[in-house]
């Protein structure tokens, strides 16, 4: 008669358990699959089959049932791994949005607003306009796939343990959150170089012809000249954000890194 003891129920949903909470802190925080077009039953069921395909690749896990303290704690620091490593990426997202924020503002449109189904709030149209042709480079470039694979590589690099997370990782997460404003500033620098020099522009024409009425020109110009330089923007914009696709990359693998010393 076959009979399984309540060592190996226990091993057996440690095995799943954890790895699934870990796929899912990330599934719940990572811009692109937590957005409201894959809904919670879709994101909970690829959790499932990703830690049914990954768990027996994996180390044996810790010898602490599912239920009980130390479970309780490997089960909190499987979902904090996963949700850094998903806030990382959105980090990523968020600095193309921002270089989007940034050259609407200068370019006089940041009153104009539009509702983002992805966050479900009024976001601006240019800013809105970089999340969308980052998603659409995102897909392309197998964004999506490579942060699974990512994930999934995770579990070597940080395997499922009972020792606590260091903080140097979330130190990590802390000061890459200024990396926004610095990456959203370089990203948009030519459509500020560009209306800067248009602003100059027309402030020496106001001198010399102080009749000309700055407002009724300068505002259209302003929108013609920043429409031009984000049309001009585009083409060298893509490569930027390949290659931040691969910092992001090094950045989960450096969080992961820190997250493993011991806790001092």
């Amino acid at each position: 008669m076959f009979t399984l003891t309540q060592a190996q129920i226990d091993l057996g949903l440690a095995l799943f358990w954890w790895p699934f909470l870990r796929l899912l802190g990330f599934m719940l925080v990572d811009p692109f699959y937590s957005g409201r077009a894959i809904g919670m039953q879709t994101r909970v069921a690829l959790c499932i089959l990703l830690a049914v395909l990954v768990a027996p690749l994996l180390p044996p896990p810790p010898p602490f049932p599912v239920v009980s303290p130390q479970g309780v704690l490997i089960a909190l620091n499987q979902l904090l791994v996963g949700a850094a490593i998903g806030f990382s990426v959105r980090l990523y997202f968020t600095a193309i949005e921002m270089a989007g924020n940034i050259a609407g503002l200068q370019m006089g449109m940041g009153f104009a607003m539009f509702y983002d189904p992805q966050n479900a709030a009024n976001t601006p149209v240019v800013a809105q306009f970089f999340s969308f042709l980052n998603i659409l480079v995102f897909l392309a470039l197998n964004g999506h796939l490579i942060m699974l694979r990512v994930l999934v590589e995770s579990f070597t690099a940080l395997p499922v343990l009972a020792q606590p997370l260091a903080g140097d990782g979330f130190r990590l997460l802390a000061e890459q959150g200024g990396q926004i404003f610095r990456l959203g500033l370089v990203l948009s620098l030519p459509v500020i170089g560009a209306l800067l020099i248009t602003n100059l522009a027309i402030g020496v024409m106001s001198r010399a012809a102080p009749q000309l009425n700055v407002f009724a020109v300068g505002f259209p110009l302003m929108l013609a000249i920043g429409f031009a330089a984000l049309y001009f923007l585009l083409p060298f914009l893509i490569p930027h954000i390949e290659a931040l696709l691969g910092y992001q990359t090094r950045l989960i693998e450096r969080l992961l890194s820190l997250f493993a010393r011991p806790a001092s």
